[in-house]
């Protein structure tokens, strides 16, 4: 079992790799595709704006790469930005495509008293029975827009800042995460402990 932390130069790439390691789990940091097919789970980071991270995906052909390892059945978890991906929009400076993995798009948290970016600690209250995101726990969240789902069936635990929101989601093989599970201290550590547990395919 290898845990690739795909690089597409934009997340916090290095403290998702110490957390794994934190962990026992066998873990590499890479953009190379070749080691990306041989892992067994592939986590995809990313911070900032989603347009710059779906076109740095795009340049160094990780967007196809990750499309083929999802359909061969591999794990996959997106943190932050790495999440909002996973769906099929979002509107953050325009619209931008996502992977499509997920249905759904991602919005900006709505403007009045609530002070954006949330960044804070929050409560995640799971929506269902999921082998990755359990609870409920609080988790550290950097964040100005979150998704709003097409199937609310993907959403398997929630938050709220000003409206509930969508803090994790899965569809199959593939899990997101908008919190920082690598700044969450041991519920941030478990979770991670738990998707690296998760079977691949045979």
């Amino acid at each position: 079992m290898t845990i690739a932390v795909v690089d597409a130069g934009m997340g916090n790439l290095r403290s998702v790799e110490k957390a794994f390691e934190r962990v026992g789990a066998p873990v590499v940091r890479t953009r190379d595709v070749g080691r990306l097919r041989e892992a067994s789970h592939l986590v995809l980071p990313g911070v900032g704006a989603f347009g710059d991270f779906m076109a740095a995906l795009g340049r160094l052909g990780l967007d196809d790469l990750v499309h083929a390892r999802v359909a061969a059945g591999v794990p996959l978890l997106g943190i932050c930005v790495g999440m909002q991906a996973l769906y099929d929009e979002s509107e953050e400076f325009g619209r931008h495509r996502g992977l499509g993995l997920v249905p759904g798009r991602v919005v900006r948290f709505p403007d009045g008293d609530l002070v954006v970016p949330h960044s804070a600690w929050s409560a995640v209250t799971p929506a269902r029975d999921d082998p990755v995101v359990a609870g409920p726990a609080w988790f550290y969240f950097v964040h100005s827009y979150h998704a709003w789902e097409d199937d609310p069936a993907t959403a398997v635990a929630t938050a709220e800042y000003g409206r509930r929101f969508t803090a994790a989601c899965r569809r199959g093989s593939v899990w997101g995460v908008q919190f920082h599970p690598e700044k969450s201290q041991r519920a941030g550590l478990d979770l991670l402990a738990r998707f690296a547990a998760v079977g691949g395919p045979s």
